[in-house]
């Protein structure tokens, strides 16, 4: 028999009394030492079906309704759902072992990495402190962490998020299990550290013929390492088989929209597709044929941009930050941002990429002047906005916002989302009177694409796409004429992307806009920018326009930032 086997399993939960189904007749098998990738949109049940496997669900919330969960357990099947609590825990970490998607939350914050993996062995093995620790420090070598001895008395917080992810799977992997249940390990990783992942559980599976199932939202990522598919909607499998056949020869318009919504590395269409669009169009029978811009169209428009004079210029920028200061010796300082110059044009979209902890954050922050410059100068409109005083630094505001890429953090939540749109309008003094207010805020979420009512809901109300839309909404209430977007798609759906990147390309053909756009995803950064900035370690190190930066990369790093990209 397989490795996992699930048949007809439906889960509901409970709230104010109501329940309500959210998954529905879910079967799929699972193989030892094979991948089955389940993907889908955030709400589309995946991580809720794979929860319920081990058993992680709130009892009081939630309730099995009907199905059944079968874990081969020495060729003889046994039934995780029936299993008595005392066994679960036996079997939860030591045969069946789970990544969740956020690190950080994942791992606790006041206990050491060495001493949090110590605690799986602890547990589920019979070993002394000193074979424990030396497990530890094997596993760490075996996920290729830097400095074992060092990160095994780190915490948390020391180390990247790359690292972390890391310490994660040495974690999962500590009792070799049978089954790994990985929940969106990559999400929000740089491309570079996203490939070591996934190469690296490729490495693990080998090794222990582990049987792994993989949650994503992202098909580029499943078409590396899966070998079957499960394609999820709305709690339902729509779609699933082997992987090339998937990707090759989709049937479902869903499977369809998730692999086109993705901007393409090949080609550059007007307006990313969506799967509102392959939905409709299975209605009214229709193939979605995207309208491509060509090279000539792009280069005349490239000869009108940059004929202008720079909107902004950026001279020798240096930004420190202090890190330590000892007994008898001068502080040390740390250099986010070295030396770095460049201009940006009217209308321009210009991106900025590279890996985490590159200085990318920091130097938006700086030009927005949210952190004080070291050295150097900011030109905006050929005025030095380096050393303005706060008066005038806040109407500087007015012209230059930024969008953060964490939109739950960014939103107050316990003001409404009117509230939030209304607050720099009122504070700015830019429209006059709460009723016109908010009318002006009405109009805002209609071009944003939410409704009316809307406006007297709170930040938890909303999903991550529509929360981004409300800071976009945000933005666009200073009047600005410059927006750094700071990361502002990483964590969102593929579907819900390409809604807000036809969002911001919409906006800066209404109203003129000039991007930064901040972003580790390169793909994403390819089809948004005229222009490419390659950042590495402070420094900018390559720039060119989007396609032929692309095409005929100059630095090492710029072709390793290249090849890491999921070619799906």
């Amino acid at each position: 028999m397989a490795l996992l086997e699930v048949n007809n399993l439906s889960i509901s939960f409970q709230s104010e009394g109501i329940s309500k189904e959210v998954v529905h007749n879910v079967s799929f098998t699972l193989e030892k030492g094979r991948t089955l990738g389940i993907v889908g949109e955030s709400g589309s049940g995946k991580s809720v079906t794979c929860s319920s496997i081990i058993r992680l669900l709130p009892e009081k919330q939630s309730t099995i309704t009907s199905g059944e969960i079968l874990f081969s357990n020495e060729d003889k099947p046994i039934s995780l759902l029936n299993l008595s609590e005392k066994k679960m825990q036996d079997t939860r970490g030591n045969r069946i072992s789970m990544i969740f998607q956020e690190p950080m939350t994942a791992l606790n914050p006041v206990v050491t990495c060495g001493k949090q993996v110590s605690e799986i062995l602890q547990r589920h093995r019979k070993m002394s402190s000193n074979a424990m620790k030396k497990r530890v420090l094997e596993l760490f070598r075996e996920v290729m962490l830097p400095s074992p001895q060092k990160i095994y008395h780190s915490y948390p917080h020391q180390i990247s998020g790359g690292q972390k992810q890391r310490v994660m799977i040495a974690m999962a992997m500590a009792c070799e299990p049978d089954i790994l249940i990985a929940d969106e390990p990559t999400t929000a990783l740089d491309v570079t550290v996203q490939k070591t992942i996934l190469e690296l559980m490729a490495k693990l599976q080998e090794k222990y013929n582990t049987g792994i199932i993989f949650i994503t939202h992202d098909l580029g990522v499943i078409a590396e390492i899966a070998d079957e598919v499960a394609v999820m909607l709305n709690g339902e499998i729509v779609e699933s088989g082997e992987a090339k056949t998937i990707f090759n020869n989709p049937q479902h318009p869903y499977t369809q929209g998730l692999l086109a919504c993705r901007p393409p590395l090949d080609q550059r269409p007007e307006k990313l597709l969506t799967i509102k669009d392959f939905m409709q169009s299975k209605q009214e029978n229709q193939k979605q044929h995207p309208t491509l811009v060509s090279e000539a169209q792009r280069k005349q428009k490239h000869e009108r941009l940059y004929a202008q004079t720079p909107i902004m210029e950026i001279q020798n920028l240096v930004k420190r930050f202090p890190t330590r200061k000892q007994l008898f010796k001068s502080r040390e300082y740390f250099t986010a941002v070295d030396s770095t110059n460049f201009y940006v044009y009217p209308g321009e979209t210009l991106g900025l990429v590279g890996e985490s902890g590159c200085g990318k954050t920091t130097l938006g922050r700086t030009l927005m002047g949210m952190l004080k410059v070291n050295e150097g100068k900011i030109l905006y409109k050929n005025q030095d906005i380096t050393s303005l005083p706060p008066n005038k630094l806040r109407q500087l505001r007015k012209k230059v916002q930024i969008i953060f890429q964490d939109p739950y953090s960014s939103l107050n939540p316990r003001i409404t989302i009117g509230s939030a749109i209304e607050e720099p309008m009122r504070v700015h003094q830019l429209v006059k009177g709460k009723k016109q207010r908010k009318q002006k805020v009405l109009e805002l979420l209609d071009k944003v694409g939410l409704d009316s009512n809307h406006y007297n809901r709170y930040p938890h109300e909303f999903s991550g796409g529509q929360r981004q839309r409300v800071c976009i909404a945000r933005a666009l209430a200073m009047q600005p004429e410059f927006i750094i977007c700071d990361e502002s798609v990483s964590a969102l759906d593929v579907s819900v992307q390409a809604q807000v990147l036809n969002l911001f390309n919409e906006l800066k053909e209404d109203f003129g806009f000039t991007y930064i756009f901040i972003s580790h995803d390169l793909s994403v950064v390819r089809y948004m920018s005229d222009r490419v900035l390659v950042m590495k370690d402070g420094k900018l190190i390559e720039s060119n326009e989007a396609d032929e930066l692309y095409a005929h990369p100059q630095n090492d790093y710029t072709k390793t930032l290249i090849e890491a990209i999921p070619k799906q």
